[in-house]
């Protein structure tokens, strides 16, 4: 009860300022609803969203039916899906055989604990390996397996070598756009840390090994997109994009906690898409432009799903006024400090939308501000990079950039600071709305260097 007397003095507030239809926006956003959203989006049921996955599937269903329940409309090709056909390349299991040996001591290593893509069968025997941290010449990879072991930039992979792998906490299958991407673009995994320390703590290590050639299929995947039709007879031509991602990492092989949740990444995000359509759905009169509200699959593994849609836009990109993406917008409890009442984005010079968050912020008593730091760092590690790319002022509003357990299992729905999450996404609304409006749309900002080339990708746009 506290909770409502405050929000609504803060209402009381600024009702000077706040329009009536900003005012029963606000009021419909609910930190209940979004625990309540979020909590079934992270359960353990949905096995961490991994694209592809049924959790992903699952996932995409309850976004698909939170849409259907506000009245959007579907934007899809396929309903409210947009699909997608993804190709998975997997290590083939049949007479995979693994074996490192080192000071008197050997190792067989079970198929699962490796990832060694093939286009044909690799057999040789005790070939020398060296685990390397540091790029190495052909003369010294010749004829060996190479174990990298190195963090930061990936080296360049000698052709001499029989084999080069990299050192990885689990062996997953290699999933990428066919559309875009070849088969042959992977990286050999070892996952096996028994091994990894006899190669590391040897000079004398070798390996034996047989894989057959890698196996191949497809899945399907979908972004999930709703539209709220825009009441100005011109304006509902152009389109302001809310957008988030919904898939996260799955889950890893061993443990007492298998499931990566990610409730604050990207959970956060996508129940702020929903319950934000959903308010603004309600209102009797509906903004000028129209509204499109995209969940995207496969954000993790390269911006997949937001590349999709780039190349096969539900309405035009021409007539996309700006993209606002939300990520990370649950935790407060960042690694710098409590972030309570406060969000950033990325790219924070680079276009005028901040300015409206900006403005947004001021009428809902949250402090968005640019952090020095993360926000030009971070700007192409989300799906706003895509839409960026392509000529769209495109910004991902964040409130924790770093925080305990990031991509990690603890990530989960009771560690969510929902009253702020709330309170963000209610500033979020009303920044919305103002893209909706009649106003003159944003720009990118030219005078900065590393905004020019979106600018040049506007003009191409028209």
């Amino acid at each position: 009860m506290r909770s409502v007397i405050v929000f609504a003095a803060a209402l009381t507030l600024a009702a000077g300022q706040l329009t009536p239809d900003e005012q029963a926006v606000l009021q419909r956003i609910s930190p209940d609803s979004l625990r309540g959203n979020l909590s079934f989006l992270s359960s353990d049921l949905l096995e961490g969203r991994a694209t592809p996955s049924r959790g992903l599937d699952l996932a995409a269903e309850f976004i698909a039916s939170r849409f259907r329940a506000a009245g959007l409309e579907p934007a899809g090709d396929d309903g409210y899906f947009q699909t997608a056909a993804l190709s998975i390349r997997e290590q083939n299991p049949s007479g995979f055989e693994m074996t490192v040996a080192a000071g008197g001591k050997s190792i067989q290593v079970p198929a699962a604990e490796a990832s060694i893509l093939t286009d044909k069968t690799i057999s040789f025997e005790n070939v020398p390996i060296v685990a390397a941290d540091r790029e190495l010449s052909a003369d010294q990879s010749a004829g060996k397996v190479i174990l990298w072991t190195g963090r930061g930039r990936r080296p360049k992979i000698p052709e001499t070598a029989a084999l080069v792998l990299f050192a990885a906490p689990a062996a997953r299958p290699t999933v990428f756009d066919p559309e875009t991407s070849s088969s042959r673009a992977f990286f050999n995994t070892l996952a096996s840390a028994e091994a990894i320390a006899l190669i590391k703590g040897a000079k004398d290590a070798r390996m034996s090994l047989r894989v057959e050639p890698s196996l191949e299929h497809s899945a399907k995947v979908r972004n999930v997109a709703g539209i709220l039709r825009g009441s100005d007879p011109a304006l509902r031509e152009t389109y302001v994009m809310l957008t988030a991602h919904y898939d996260h990492v799955g889950m890893r092989e061993t443990g007492e906690d298998r499931i990566y949740n990610g409730a604050n990444d990207d959970g956060s995000g996508t129940v702020s898409v929903i319950e934000i359509a959903n308010a603004l759905a309600a209102l009797n009169s509906h903004p000028k432009r129209s509204i499109l509200f995209v969940t995207f699959f496969g954000e993790e593994i390269g911006l997949v799903g937001s590349r999709y849609y780039g190349r096969h836009p539900l309405e035009p990109l021409a007539k996309t006024v700006a993209d606002l993406n939300l990520e990370q917008v649950g935790r407060t409890d960042d690694t710098e400090g409590p972030q309570v009442g406060a969000a950033t984005l990325t790219g924070f010079d680079f276009s005028d939308v901040p300015k409206v968050l900006i403005d947004a912020g001021k009428l809902t008593g949250v402090k968005v501000y640019k952090n020095e730091k993360a926000s030009d760092a971070y700007f192409a590690r989300s799906d706003n990079q895509a839409m960026a790319d392509l000529g769209v002022p495109a910004h991902t509003l964040c409130v924790a950039f770093e925080y305990p357990d990031y991509h990690g299992v603890g990530d989960e729905w009771p560690k969510i600071d929902y009253a702020n999450m709330a309170k963000i996404d209610r500033m979020v609304a009303v920044g919305l709305m103002e893209l909706a409006s009649d106003a003159a749309p944003p720009k990118w900002n030219e005078e900065n260097s590393a905004a020019s080339k979106y600018a040049a990708a506007a003009k191409k746009l028209k």
